[in-house]
């Protein structure tokens, strides 16, 4: 029971890295901006989140710090793809490209590095005592709490007020939003840069919250994984929990075996996750597209096409 607990707990705290960055993913799609950008924006706010918890020991100016990148990412990005209305595929992949880079040039002197400070675990009066379900669940750090939160928050704002209705008929029909008194581009803008901000947090919780170290490339692909779990969570907030958590449990579960001493390649355990996720792609594909799939998802907009 206790090797149990421990590899379900662990879960949670390694499925948080892509909870966050999945919600961002969502809020931006759902406007009808496709980011392929998720890898290097994560990058860049694992490197700018750690830099500088490294350098101030300040944790709260670290995860700012890293949403404030993923925000500039993420307006760099709306701008190229509403304004310039440049291919969003092109400058999503760009996006990526240019965080790998320069997370590798800016974090070579931080490579091996650890912090002095990290994020304490916080125990839930009460609930962390109850066995099992308390070590759990209510043990965990802060950012781990409000992950547990930000989906219901982000459900609440899409369903629930006129700005989240706004955001998911301008992934639907734009043109249509825009005729009814819907900023289409501004509500596009806000989407894509909120977004940001959500994925440019989840590298820095990776970075400064869960491994507490630097190393090149320390995404390894949890970027592109966020994007597939979009499509498992049907662009809904409240599945992303589902797919985060399953994909820390798989991550978990190639560890635990090494652990156990199970004859089994290595390399084939750290790809369990991954493999899961390409059988799941394919799985969707043949099924058929998703109900929630929003209609203008990647189209340009502009205001000339009213006439």
């Amino acid at each position: 029971m206790g090797d149990l607990v421990t590899i379900l707990f662990t879960a949670i705290a390694s499925g948080t890295i892509i909870l966050y960055a999945t919600i961002g993913e969502i809020i931006t799609e759902r406007s009808g901006i496709l980011n392929l950008g998720v890898e290097g924006i994560m990058l860049m706010g694992a490197f700018f989140g750690f830099l500088v918890a490294y350098y101030t020991n300040n944790l709260f100016f670290a995860i700012v710090a890293a949403g404030m990148m993923g925000g500039l990412l993420g307006l760099i990005h709306a701008f190229m793809s509403i304004t310039m209305r440049a291919n969003q595929v092109v400058s999503g992949l760009a996006l990526t490209m240019f965080g790998q880079g320069a997370s590798a040039f800016f974090g070579i002197n931080l490579v091996g590095k650890t912090l002095k400070t990290s994020f304490h675990p916080v125990h839930i009066p009460v609930l962390s005592k109850i066995p099992v379900i308390g070590e759990i669940l209510f043990q965990h750090n802060i950012l781990v709490y409000c992950g547990f939160i930000l989906p219901f928050i982000v459900w609440y704002i899409f369903t629930k007020t006129t700005w989240g209705l706004a955001l998911r008929a301008t992934g639907e029909e734009p043109l249509s939003s825009e005729i009814m008194g819907v900023h289409v581009i501004k509500v596009r803008y806000i989407a894509t840069i909120v977004g940001g901000v959500f994925i440019g947090i989840s590298g820095a919780y990776l970075s400064v919250a869960y491994s507490k170290l630097w190393v090149e490339g320390i995404t390894a692909g949890k970027g592109w994984i966020t994007i597939a779990l979009v499509i498992f969570a049907n662009w809904n907030p409240l599945i992303a929990y589902g797919g985060a958590y399953l994909f820390g449990a798989l991550e978990q579960l190639g560890l635990s075996l090494q652990k156990f001493n199970i004859d089994f390649p290595i390399i084939l355990l750290k790809s369990i996750p991954y493999v899961f996720t390409i059988l799941f792609l394919l799985f969707i594909s043949l099924k058929g597209k998703r109900s929630n799939l929003p209609k203008a998802l990647g189209d340009s907009y502009f205001r000339e096409s009213r006439g």
